[in-house]
């Protein structure tokens, strides 16, 4: 063999030999990963794999008419600490024993809640004692935290190294700071904590707008850090310009917080808008508790209930706009009532007299309007309810706050339940369908529908604006809108006969209540017995007063209605609930207006629109 053959093979049998030796080193390894490795590369792996999590939106504010705060985002958090954590339990370095005091100590400076000796105690239980998941994954803090108090324990000694050091980890919590505290807080609503969502009033309507889209990130731990990467980033919610004034809000429940206090009643609830707009400048609802406060409660604008003699404006519309009856024809009444078929109907102030179709509507009169619509429409009571359905009263309209009740006004099977429905009982409006309809009286016959919200806003760019509806161009004609106009001033005006006109003490006037010297105001009283387990009670009522001001010129449509007063003595309506629309009406237009003596009458007159209102 040749030394060149030679040399050759030799060269080739090295080449083989390295192959084999790398191949083998490679399969020595494989083996060792699979065995010895195995586990320490898993936890390696583990802490390098990325995880995916949702970012946030910012909510939406919700602002007043003039871009003041109604209700905006804060993040709360609750603070939880666990035990579990492997770097607290070394044998050699525990980090738990040699920081506890610290953190103890820090967390009762920080949120002054409990004692550092508290917040030692329970974290010894947790890290000792604690048997379950729950026990050793505790809430640290009883309460919620704000940015500041996390940004303050994040500092503290071994928890600024963070959950898998410390076991100190954050839950984030949806709250929405109201600035105005109550005030209109039924309205705009309320949001689940956990969730972040929308779950009454505006913020529920509005959610989709408010809420924003979520966005995606990447958290993957590199280098030893754990970075957040995102992949679509979140966008915060619109804004919702609302139509309420907060300074509205304040003059409203505050007249209506005195007399709640005052008769000590169930509950009250007050509404504020714009004729011409129908823009709902302030609403509130208030509930009595057991210690005899009052705060926000059930929004009891947009629920239905019996009217009362507040109904008798919407009859009497009906039979003169149907021509059944003049402003000047006369009904009798009796002291001891007016029995027809089955039922007898009464005044609240009995007696034999006569009574024209004006008058009857000034001194409410139930006798008077049973006669009047039965006389009208019995054995038609079709042709009745088809007319209220003209004036735009039984379909009711749609509303921003969720839960809002449609009226319910029904065909009558029989003449009684007719008779009964003339003066407000056997038919179910809420007090924003009530309002919208003694709207359209001031505002020459058209109803509009009551809004809420003017336009949402993005970054200052407007994306939905929302403007005034109208429901019905024209509830009656306009003869038989001056003379139910003139009907509601003597309700008023008319200190002889006038339910919501004074209230006089051995001849003479001991006060006034929906009568001021400051506004010309015009609306009807109505008191209706309350119907709870299974009959109407004698001694309970609802009281309402319905008005517009200035009645020359009217700007602002109100409506008071309070369930129950205990403490009024006599049940009336005027006294309770007219003051309270007065004192409104006379806060409300003090800032815009003056009355001015012209051509032998006071005409009021605005002043000054842009004029700054102090409550």
């Amino acid at each position: 063999m040749s030394e060149t053959i030679r040399n050759t093979i030799m060269r080739f049998a090295l080449i083989v030999l390295f192959i084999l030796s790398g191949f083998t080193v490679v399969i020595i390894q494989i083996i060792r990963i699979q065995t010895v490795q195995k586990d320490e590369l898993e936890k390696i792996a583990a802490g390098q794999h990325g995880t995916t999590e949702v970012l946030l939106p910012n909510r939406g504010n919700i602002l007043d008419a003039r871009g003041r705060l109604l209700a905006g985002s804060l993040p709360e958090y609750y603070v939880h600490m666990d035990t579990r954590v492997e770097a607290l339990h070394l044998k050699k370095d525990s980090l738990y024993l040699r920081y506890a005091d610290s953190i103890a100590e820090g967390m009762s400076r920080i949120t002054g809640d409990m004692s550092a000796q508290e917040y030692r105690q329970r974290m010894d239980w947790a890290f000792f004692h604690g048997r379950t998941t729950k026990e050793r994954d505790f809430r640290i803090c009883p309460r919620r935290v704000n940015h500041m108090e996390k940004k303050e324990i994040e500092q503290l000694p071994l928890v600024k190294q963070g959950y898998y050091k410390s076991g100190f980890r954050y839950e984030q919590q949806h709250r929405r700071s109201l600035p105005y505290g109550n005030l209109g807080s039924r309205t705009i609503g309320s949001i689940y904590a956990q969730e972040g969502v929308g779950r009454s009033g505006l913020e529920k309507s509005f959610e989709s707008y408010l809420h924003g889209k979520e966005g995606l990130a990447l958290r993957q731990k590199i280098e030893g850090k754990k970075i957040t990467i995102p992949l679509n980033e979140a966008e915060d919610g619109c804004d919702l310009l609302t139509t309420l004034d907060a300074d509205l809000l304040d003059v409203c429940e505050s007249a209506l917080r005195q007399r709640l206090n005052r008769t000590q009643a169930d509950w009250g609830c007050c509404i504020l808008m714009e004729v011409k707009t129908g823009a709902v400048k302030a609403i509130c609802n208030l509930d009595r508790n057991k210690d005899e406060t009052y705060t926000e409660g059930i929004n009891h604008a947009f629920i239905r209930v019996e009217p009362g003699s507040t109904f008798k404006t919407i009859s009497l519309t009906a039979v003169l706009d149907d021509g059944k009856k003049d402003l000047y024809d006369t009904v009798s009444v009796q002291r001891n009532g007016w029995k027809f078929h089955s039922s007898c109907h009464t005044d609240a102030h009995p007696k034999d007299t006569v009574y024209t179709v004006r008058s009857a509507l000034a001194v409410s009169s139930n006798i008077a309007f049973a006669k009047m619509v039965t006389e009208s429409y019995e054995n038609k009571a079709e042709k009745f309810v088809n007319k209220l359905k003209n004036m735009g009263l039984c379909s009711g309209f749609e509303s921003e706050i969720p839960g809002a009740t449609p009226p319910r006004i029904e065909v009558p099977k029989d003449a009684v339940t007719l008779s009964k429905m003339a003066y407000g009982y056997s038919v179910e409006l809420s007090p924003i369908q009530i309002l919208a309809f003694y709207n359209a009286i001031a505002n020459g016959g058209r109803m509009v529908r009551p809004m809420l919200v003017s336009r949402i806003e993005k970054d200052g760019t407007t994306v939905k604006e929302y403007h005034t509806e109208t429901l019905q161009s024209s509830i009656c004609s306009s003869s038989t809108l001056r003379d139910v106009q003139a009907a509601l001033h003597d309700v008023v005006w008319d200190n002889n006969l006038g339910t919501a006109a004074v209230l006089k003490w051995n001849g003479h006037i001991a006060s006034k209540k929906a009568q001021s010297d400051l506004v010309h105001i015009a609306g009807k009283t109505g008191t209706a017995q309350l119907f709870r387990n299974g009959q109407y009670q004698n001694r309970q009522h609802r009281m309402t007063f319905v008005g517009y001001f200035p009645e020359e010129a009217p700007e602002y449509t109100c409506i008071c209605m309070i369930e129950h007063p205990r403490n009024s003595g006599a049940y009336d309506a005027g006294m309770d609930c007219g003051t309270v629309v007065r004192q409104i009406a006379e806060r409300t237009m003090a800032y815009a207006g003056e009355y001015r003596w012209e051509k032998g009458q006071w005409v009021w007159k605005k002043t000054n629109t842009n004029k700054t209102f102090t409550p």
